[in-house]
């Protein structure tokens, strides 16, 4: 069996993000940017509910993501 990386399993739902914002196509860099930003100074201040955790790891997760290459592309 292949051994399995870190980003295979980090993936769980695809395309919740999108969905979660109401994107249809790539989520521009900087409104992933804000979004963090925003959720970061709020969890300065105070607690971050359910949602806005999951929204903040998502988008983290995006941003990282942004950040590879696919295989098999130039």
């Amino acid at each position: 069996m292949a051994k399995r990386f870190w980003i295979q399993e980090a993936i769980k739902k695809p395309g919740a993000l999108r969905a979660q914002l109401g994107v249809k196509d790539k989520i521009p860099t900087e409104r992933l940017v804000s979004i963090i930003a925003r959720l970061r100074a709020k969890a300065k201040k105070g607690k971050l509910s359910k949602d806005e955790l999951t929204l903040l790891r998502r988008a983290l997760l995006a941003l990282r993501l942004r950040g590879f290459k696919k295989r098999g592309r130039a």
